[in-house]
């Protein structure tokens, strides 16, 4: 009779014990489904994937991204304005479930957190008139480039181009913007984002991706050991992919398709 109480006694205090461990291990996507909300961080100072609009409200191509995946969970979404040093934290702290915010991967950051797949394109590049003719690195023998002293394409261009490459060199982006608008160069290297922003300034003179110097995709940021909220924003990316809208964000706001093989 001893014997049978102890052992039901363990067993009251096994089922406890996996019951209150089950609650404890419950994922994130459990959560917001429950709640029907998902609280996404998004940039607010950096156009085209996120800045603050005329009418004060968030937008570009991260806010649309992140109420795409809000819509496809069918929860609302709770978009929640960082910075660059502070994203990653607030994922971290449990402050947001998602990382929208041209989070670029690497070693350091999967130490930390999980990443799904590529969202949206984000590169360093060669662009200019349509006009010109040139689709890899050598073509621009001859030619005069565009560059922003010291920024990271510069740098990457200078070791790719032909010997008789004019670099003009500009002290900031609005310098290279406002000559490759003005028509001092017809061809400058820069990010995608920067070359978004031209053509939004100037249809006259938007510029034509020619090649890419160095390839650095967006990704949304995950916490470690959520693989249900991985997959299922793993989909929702396949998703948009397939449907074309993948396509429609880049162009509405990066003003070009979606590179190939993307």
């Amino acid at each position: 009779m001893i014997r049978r109480r102890v052992f039901q006694a363990m067993l009251v205090g096994a089922f406890a014990l996996s019951s209150f461990t089950g609650s404890a291990s419950a994922e994130a996507l459990d959560d917001i489904l429950a709640a029907k909300v998902i609280r996404i961080a998004v940039p607010t100072d950096y156009p085209p994937f996120g800045a603050i609009g005329s009418d004060m409200q968030p937008q570009g191509l991260d806010i649309d991204m992140a109420k795409l995946i809000g819509r496809e969970l069918g929860v609302r979404t709770e978009l929640v304005a960082v910075s660059s040093a502070n994203r990653i934290p607030y994922l971290q702290s449990k402050k947001v479930d998602l990382v929208i915010s041209t989070l670029g991967k690497n070693p350091d950051r999967e130490k930390v957190i999980d990443f799904t797949a590529a969202y949206a394109p984000f590169f360093m590049g060669v662009f200019g008139l349509k006009s010109v003719a040139v689709s890899k690195p050598e073509q621009l023998s001859g030619k005069t480039v565009g560059a922003t002293r010291g920024a990271l394409e510069e740098q990457e261009l200078s070791k790719i181009a032909p010997a008789d490459v004019t670099i003009k060199r500009y002290e900031d982006n609005n310098a290279t913007v406002a000559a490759y608008i003005s028509g001092q160069v017809d061809i400058f290297t820069s990010g995608n984002a920067v070359a978004a922003v031209i053509a939004d300034r100037s249809a006259a003179r938007a510029p034509d991706l020619k090649f890419v110097i160095k390839d650095s995709p967006c990704f949304i940021g995950v916490n470690k050991d959520e693989p249900k909220l991985l997959a299922r924003v793993n989909e929702i990316i396949a998703k948009a992919r397939a449907s074309g809208e993948s396509e429609k964000l880049s162009q509405t706001w990066l003003k070009a398709p979606l590179p190939p093989g993307f």
